[in-house]
């Protein structure tokens, strides 16, 4: 039904679940896509030198190698069953983008590399960042906890600022209709924020908790389309993205 009503591209974290429950989801994905005649790429997301915990995680400071011995078992896992993208978790430098693509190349794989934005190094890196990745994610929750909140606006909009001008793809991520776990209609402080991305030219925004655990996540979707429509309209009379 989210495929029906919006949704452009599937996440698959691999911080949680099984190999055999992330193949049924790519199976049910792919299926129901070609019903409804639509593509849907897929994203396996690298858990990375993470600390797991029971309400979220934190970056393992002590791990140096921002490619653990679990993201090569679920690089082969996504390369095996023909992913689309890799979303790399806690980049640091260009290097370990550069590190990334090696493997996917070893495995003769096609997978683009999506490089996460959430920690400080990451934004001393930023330009060279994008320059090597084939996409960029402005991972929120974690860049939020690296800096001054009050800093995150401004951020966001350098890192979509940057991107545009190197041509590449930006997802803005987290909490973007968190309410909605619970709640069946966004706060306005919620349309506000995804309006703000669309207006300041993301390529795409990213719905996490909403879907993967909430109790409405058709209603997440349509009410993420229904704000992002609107805000393309604005945005075209605009001509050109919102910069600070």
């Amino acid at each position: 039904m989210m495929i029906k009503n919006g949704m452009d591209m599937a996440r698959l974290n691999m911080s949680h679940g099984t190999y055999e429950e992330h193949a049924k989801y790519i199976e049910f994905i792919r299926s129901t896509a070609r019903l409804e005649k639509k593509e849907i790429p897929i994203i396996i997301d690298l858990s990375g030198p993470r600390i797991q915990k029971d309400k979220g995680h934190s970056l393992n400071k002590k791990i140096k190698n921002v490619i653990t011995d679990k993201d090569k078992k679920d690089i082969l896992f996504g390369i095996k069953n023909n992913t689309d993208f890799f979303a790399m978790s806690y980049v640091k430098s260009a290097n370990d983008i550069k590190e990334l693509k090696k493997l996917i190349l070893k495995y003769k794989s096609n997978a683009k590399v999506i490089a996460k934005i959430e920690r400080v190094e990451a934004i001393k890196n930023l330009i060279n960042i994008i320059k090597e990745s084939d996409a960029i994610m402005i991972a929120r929750g974690d860049l939020g906890d690296a800096l001054p909140y009050e800093d995150l606006p401004y951020i966001q909009n350098k890192i979509i600022k940057e991107c545009i001008k190197h041509k590449k793809s930006v997802i803005v991520a987290t909490e973007m209709l968190f309410s909605m776990k619970e709640a069946l209609r966004p706060t306005r402080a919620e349309v506000s924020d995804i309006a703000l991305a669309i207006l300041e030219h993301a390529d795409s925004v990213l719905l996490s908790d909403e879907t993967a655990m909430g109790k409405h996540p058709i209603e997440s979707v349509q009410a993420m389309e229904k704000i992002i429509l609107e805000a393309e309209k604005i945005s075209k009379k605009l001509k050109k993205p919102l910069e600070f």
